[in-house]
């Protein structure tokens, strides 16, 4: 049994043919038969020299862990087993590695560097945020878990005592999923999973009951994170006029950062009015028109309470035309007809959402941008999801389910 807290890291010398020559420091206290766990998979050593131990691999050790390419020259962490009475600093790690993950992303935070990565989907059951995981040997803390993959955040100590601040994406890493973790999943932590089970919907959701969910969401006066992967490559955060408040307003330019529009049916426009703008509109085809302000607002109609009253009053039965100054700060866009049966896109999305919900056709939404103002991708927007409690769609989902 090991704890995942890595002392020292070794270099491999001679891989051969059913072995692995280490050269170990003086630290390394084994003798023939231990069991020592290098890049966090248990072997057995089978010779000690100074300077050097020699440890078997079996066929089926190369075929399930990251030792199928190791090559000489190569550095490896090194852990030697617990004994009796030592102090668990880590967590319990057996050195059955479970399987092989993919380094998907690697970026760089003010606490330390995250790591985003794609295990097998039988592994990504076994991952509960805030549980522990073995990364080639090395003990960390999930930081959360998405549809595909996990992130983990390396601390300036573990980048200056591991090789994992030398990994790259596309990199592959030996993984060992928790024991207390495995237990629960495995049926013996029942009122952990119904725990579990009553978190609030957040991140990545899909199938009918997601977009039941994100529906409900809506409703309620919530926002959702609707990801387009076909035409825009972009997340939007999406609320209901109708509902829409100043806080929500704030939010939008506080964490979100985008360009918040509103999206309408094309009859409401004309109702109230508000022409096309001139020109053939952006690539994607979005049809834009005059932006507004609210007659009735005493202020520049910048701020968040006005334009949130403005956006109400957008949705509101009794709008008027005379309700409504052009140009303003709120920009209206119209949906096509037909809805996601026409075009796959925010606007549209965003309207159908309202419709399904029982609300007016006008909506909210605002691209989310990552604050060093490159647009959120599709991890981006999973880790922002489940930070502000959002529940996630692909578009897709909405025009085959809504």
């Amino acid at each position: 049994m090991f704890t995942g807290r890595i002392e020292q890291t070794a270099v491999v010398r001679e891989v051969g043919a059913g072995f692995l020559r280490i050269a170990a420091g003086p630290e390394a206290d084994v003798s023939a038969g231990s069991s020592v766990a290098l890049d966090g998979v248990r072997l057995t050593v089978s010779s000690v020299a100074a300077g050097e131990l020699v440890a078997a691999v079996t066929d089926e050790t190369r075929r399930r862990t990251t030792l199928d390419r190791v090559e000489a020259g190569r550095p490896v962490h090194l852990e030697l087993p617990l004994a009796v009475g030592d102090r668990i600093d880590g967590h319990l790690v057996q050195g059955h590695v479970d399987g092989v993950g993919k380094v998907l992303r690697v970026a760089d935070e003010p606490s330390g560097r995250r790591l985003w990565v794609k295990p097998g989907e039988r592994l990504l059951t076994r991952l509960v945020a805030k549980s522990s995981v073995a990364l080639n040997g090395v003990s960390l803390t999930v930081a959360e878990v998405l549809k595909d993959r996990f992130s983990v955040v390396l601390v300036p100590h573990t980048l200056q005592r591991t090789n994992l601040g030398d990994l790259v994406a596309g990199d592959r890493v030996n993984l060992e999923t928790d024991l207390l973790t495995r237990m629960a999943r495995d049926g013996h932590g029942p009122d952990l999973l119904k725990a579990i089970a009553r978190l609030p919907w957040s991140g990545q959701l899909s199938g009918p009951d997601g977009v039941q969910k994100v529906v409900a969401q809506l409703a309620a006066g919530g926002g959702v994170v609707v990801w387009d992967p076909t035409l825009e490559g972009e997340g939007d955060v999406v609320f209901a006029a109708e509902r829409f408040r100043p806080q929500s307003m704030i939010f939008l330019l506080t964490q979100v950062f985008g360009h918040t529009t509103i999206p309408c049916a094309a009859e409401v426009l004309e109702r109230l009015e508000i022409p096309r703008m001139p020109g053939d509109g952006d690539r994607q085809g979005t049809l834009m028109h005059v932006s507004i302000d609210l007659a009735s607002s005493s202020g520049t109609g910048v701020s968040a309470a006005e334009r949130a009253a403005t956006i109400r009053r957008l949705a509101a039965a009794d709008a008027v035309p005379s309700d409504f100054l052009r140009p303003g700060h709120v920009f209206p866009l119209a949906a096509r007809p037909g809805l996601l049966s026409t075009r796959k896109g925010h606007t549209e999305a965003t309207v159908a959402l309202c419709e399904a919900a029982g609300l007016a056709p006008v909506g909210v939404c605002c691209e989310v941008m990552r604050p060093d103002g490159v647009m959120a991708d599709s991890a981006d927007l999973e880790q922002f999801a489940l930070r502000w409690e959002l529940p996630m769609i692909d578009v897709h989902d909405l025009a085959r389910w809504l």
